[in-house]
């Protein structure tokens, strides 16, 4: 099962079980946080990589994350399959604090 959402740009993305166990076993903060998630999907900032332009990260802003964090940061692979569909996935997320953020 996957989770499907539309960023504020029109883009479909998909988080799949798999990656969201990569995330939670990775990033345990994560592990109550797949609705801050999503939401980090729909309306978050975001910001192409550099060095793999197909990879974006999103960023949104929350109260009450984990141990002093303020926002949620996704990393979102941007790709066509071989049959020209679109296959925007997460590759991972996680809890930061960002400076610009705090309120």
């Amino acid at each position: 099962m996957a989770d499907e959402v539309v960023d504020r740009y029109g883009h479909r993305i998909y988080l799949t079980d798999e990656r969201w166990k990569h995330i939670t076993s990775e990033h345990l903060e994560m592990v109550d946080y797949r609705t801050q998630l999503l939401e980090t999907l729909r309306r978050g900032r975001r910001k192409q990589e550099a060095r793999d332009p197909s990879r974006y990260r999103y960023v949104a802003g929350f109260r009450n994350l984990h141990h002093g964090c303020n926002s949620v940061v996704a990393v979102v692979k941007f790709s066509i399959s071989d049959d020209g569909s679109h296959n925007n996935f997460v590759l991972t997320a996680y809890q930061k604090f960002i400076h610009s953020l705090a309120r």
